[in-house]
């Protein structure tokens, strides 16, 4: 091969070399920068679905489970009362004999509705409420979540622990767990469902509001003989028809029945407080109404009491006043064989301080007949603990 051949030859190889790493793909720097921008979009994409996912399951907490699980077995309450008044034209002449021989008795009677809240407390269908709401119903009519509609029976009702039992007719009713109220801690969180102001009605579903624990132990003296005692005070919205709704805590448990709101006596509405019955409390009373249609308080102690002044308590050799003097026990009386003696000073009642004659008058009224009572006494500059059973009076 000649040199000029031999030329030619390399020549042709360097340019196909040449050739070939021109027209071979690759990419380009801007190509890259594309592909790496594309991607990171679709990151940030996945990213964001990713925490609205988390988003949405964190609205998803212990009080929506609650609501989602208490709600169905949450009933509004419908009743009618037949209330009896004086005609104002006989308000005007009083009681006098004298027109009363002419006019009558001119005492008119008349239908008035009534709106409450209650809840299932088995799948036979019985339901708590207030007896301030169904008491003293002429009719009542029940409106569940489903917007079915039931005519209820009242079972029994007791007007001093404020506590009605109902009864629908039919089977499988979804229905609540009752708690412990004597495990209710100041400042957990808790949820009241009912049927503020007829509300209810509108999408027959409860109207739920959330709150804490503000207080427990609450003593509250109101009309009507009514015994208020030991109540769950809370934060969370009470209005008119809220009352016989329950008060539940974040685990899914009734632990109240809703009953009072503290107005301050400015309005009829929610300023602050509400309180309610402890479940505890109302079990007994329940069980009580299933049994027998009403709680037996027709009992005795068979003692006479006297408010404790600055006088007794020197004389007895109390550093203050308080408690109550027995002034008198009656033969055969539960006081007497508890062998409490005339001149022994309460000073509580089943851990309650006496205070004054209306506590221990609204501990009393509270009781049932068979109850035990636990005293603690002051007598002979000594305290001790006595147990008093209360019996039916015959």
């Amino acid at each position: 091969m000649s040199r000029k051949a031999f030329f030619l030859v390399v020549v042709c190889v360097i340019g196909g070399v040449i050739l070939g790493y021109t027209l071979a793909p690759r990419e380009s720097p801007f190509h890259t920068a594309a592909t790496e921008q594309k991607s990171s979009v679709f990151s940030l994409g996945e990213q964001q679905k990713s925490a609205d996912d988390d988003i949405s399951k964190s609205r998803k907490n212990a009080i929506t489970n609650t609501v989602e699980i208490i709600s169905p077995a949450i009933v509004g309450i419908t009743v009618t009362e037949v209330r009896e008044y004086r005609d104002p034209f006989s308000n005007f002449f009083g009681d006098d004999p004298f027109f009363r021989q002419f006019f009558g008795n001119r005492s008119l009677k008349q239908e008035v509705k009534g709106l409450g809240s209650g809840f299932l407390i088995s799948s036979e269908g019985y339901i708590l409420t207030n007896d301030h709401v169904a008491g003293n119903a002429k009719e009542i009519i029940v409106t569940m979540t489903n917007g079915e509609k039931y005519p209820a029976e009242l079972v029994g009702t007791d007007m001093i622990s404020d506590v009605a039992l109902l009864k629908i007719k039919g089977k499988n009713f979804p229905f609540v767990t009752l708690g412990n109220s004597d495990d209710v801690i100041i400042g957990e969180w808790v949820i009241t469902f009912g049927n503020p102001f007829g509300l209810f009605e509108n999408i027959d579903k409860p109207i739920v509001t959330v709150g804490v624990v503000s207080a427990k132990g609450m003593n509250l003296s109101v009309d009507d003989n009514r015994s208020y005692r030991g109540l769950i005070q809370t934060d969370a919205v009470i209005n008119a028809g809220n009352s016989g709704g329950p008060l539940v805590n974040s685990a899914g448990e009734v632990i109240g029945i809703n009953t009072l709101i503290y107005t301050a006596g400015m309005s009829q509405a929610y300023i602050g407080y509400g309180f309610a019955i402890p479940i505890n409390r109302v079990k007994s009373i329940a069980d009580e109404l299933q049994k027998k249609g009403k709680v037996e308080r027709n009992f005795w102690t068979g003692m006479e009491v006297n408010i404790v002044d600055q006088r007794i308590a020197k004389y007895f050799g109390l550093k203050t006043a308080e408690g109550v003097i027995i002034s008198d026990i009656k033969k055969s009386s539960p006081a007497e064989k508890a062998e409490l003696k005339v001149g022994d000073i309460i000073l509580e009642i089943n851990g309650e301080k006496i205070q004054n004659e209306e506590t221990i008058i609204s501990i009393i009224n509270d009781a049932k007949a068979g109850d035990v009572l636990d005293l603690k006494i002051y007598r002979d500059k000594r305290t001790f603990n006595v147990h008093m059973t209360l019996e039916k009076r015959t």
